[in-house]
């Protein structure tokens, strides 16, 4: 499964930007699906796990520095997430990548096998 994602950009303190990652196939009825989720990077820090979702919407899981701000959400058939990003700061300034693996059951990056190319979100 091919991810690509979109909707990154430049944008001003308490701005929004809405991230979008879609899968190259949506999850197979009877696999039950996958877990999609968003993590964030800066040159020199370690990847963070910034929210995930699982395929049926439940086991939502949002970053403690984003809660109240940032919105998880999957369309009806599952392939396609989005992150909505509300009053951000200065310290939302990342890469943002989506990755998948079977369930939400951890953040840890080295547990998720399937990435994207990552979408630049500047925020000043």
């Amino acid at each position: 499964v091919q991810l690509v994602e979109s909707g990154g950009g430049s944008v001003q303190a308490e701005g929004s930007l809405r991230l979008s990652c879609v899968a190259s196939r949506p999850p197979h009825p009877r696999h039950g699906g996958f877990c999609m989720a968003w993590f964030r990077q800066v040159p020199g820090k370690a990847r963070e796990g910034v929210a995930a979702m699982d395929a049926r919407g439940r086991g939502t899981y949002l970053a403690d520095s984003v809660k109240g701000r940032f919105t998880i959400s999957r369309d009806n058939d599952g392939s396609t997430v989005y992150l909505q990003m509300n009053s951000l700061k200065p310290e939302d300034t990342a890469m943002y990548y989506c990755a998948t693996r079977r369930y939400c059951t951890t953040m840890a990056p080295d547990a998720f096998g399937n990435w994207g190319q990552g979408t630049q979100v500047t925020v000043s």
